[in-house]
């Protein structure tokens, strides 16, 4: 699904900017709400730290949180004919089965055995789309085998081994859903202190799940963004959650997605019903400049990738421009940047 208006002029090339590499954060701050800040509005650029949020909402916002929780989704091995091989899990379809990239010299062939770190024989059904449909051995479910013999799934411009460090902190402490190969890295800001700070200061929470799949990490391969066609993600919005966003719509508070994926799930919902509507169901929406948001009205995200679908997302929301001299100042100020990094609370542009 897309949506688009001033997108239809767009290149992916107009999202691009230039990183120093030792700005890419390796490693998590050393507490999860110490991480900086970075307030973006129309006209706005102010530099706090993330602790300092309660400060930056008002009593009535609903804040709306993905509780996805991430899965050991990465598996080392060989290929029959010896070759090695590394599966990364996309997306669990059954107790027995999973969707998942193979990244091996040559493609795994339909009918072969992948022999994989514990023992496990996984036979490839077949390939759907970039990724290949296996089958797990019987006995223990998918789910169970990745927590016995997978590692943690770091992005790739994350480059140490995870360790029992990244197991902790690459996982969201309200994550209570297995399904995600990536963590909705503005989530990670959150610790216990700041969540019980920010009920006494009167902001609600709300929960969605969307399970984030390693998709999120393909670039844009178009030149026009028109054309680029987004992975599809299953969601989830509670009853509750469409009930509590109602209530703080009547009072007039505000709507904060902690995350690009949050928003997503929010705005395909209420692209399809008008607004937010409790129920399962799979979204393949590419947010892009001129889409009009109907949810949402501040985000809490952190800084993306050039070139990629969440940097057009978090375009379309704030402006371009606005976005564009906000990250010029995270450069400037060395803010950390991706998965690991520091984050952004984000104005949603004036209509």
């Amino acid at each position: 699904m897309h949506y688009n208006g001033a997108a239809m002029n767009l290149s992916i090339d107009d999202f691009e900017y230039d990183l120093p590499s030792g700005l890419i954060a390796q490693h998590p701050s050393k507490a999860r709400s110490a991480s900086r800040l970075l307030r973006a509005g129309a006209d706005t650029v102010a530099d706090h730290r993330f602790s300092e949020l309660p400060d930056l909402l008002a009593p009535g916002d609903l804040l709306v949180f993905n509780d996805t929780q991430v899965i050991k989704a990465r598996l080392f091995g060989k290929k029959e004919t010896g070759g090695r091989i590394e599966v990364l899990i996309e997306r669990l379809l059954s107790a027995r089965e999973a969707l998942a990239q193979v990244h091996a010299g040559r493609p795994a062939k339909p009918g072969s055995i992948l022999h994989l770190e514990g023992g496990l024989e996984v036979r490839v059904l077949g390939r759907v789309g970039e990724f290949y449909h296996l089958r797990f051995p019987d006995g223990p479910t998918v789910l169970e085998l990745l927590e016995r013999h997978g590692s943690v799934p770091l992005p790739p411009y994350i480059t140490h081994t995870p360790d029992a460090d990244d197991e902790r902190r690459y996982q969201t402490v309200y994550a209570r859903s297995p399904g995600a190969v990536a963590a909705p890295t503005a989530g990670l800001h959150f610790d216990e202190p700041l969540l019980a700070a920010l009920a006494q200061r009167g902001v609600e929470f709300a929960y969605v799940t969307l399970h984030v799949g390693a998709g999120t990490f393909q670039p844009v391969r178009v030149k026009n963004i028109v054309d680029h066609r987004m992975h599809a993600e299953h969601y989830e919005i509670p009853a509750a959650t469409a009930a509590a966003i109602e209530r703080t719509r009547r009072r007039l508070g505000r709507i904060v997605a902690v995350g690009t994926t949050t928003v997503r799930c929010l705005e395909a919902s209420a692209a399809a019903h008008g607004v937010p509507v409790a129920g399962a169901a799979e979204t393949d929406l590419f947010i892009t400049p001129g889409f009009e948001f109907r949810v949402v009205d501040r985000l809490i995200t952190n800084f993306h990738l050039p070139k990629s679908t969440l940097f057009v997302l978090v375009s379309a929301f704030a402006g371009i421009e606005p976005i564009r001299h906000a990250y010029r100042h995270a450069i400037e100020k060395r803010y950390r940047f991706y998965s690991y990094g520091d984050a952004m609370l984000v104005d949603k542009m004036p209509r």
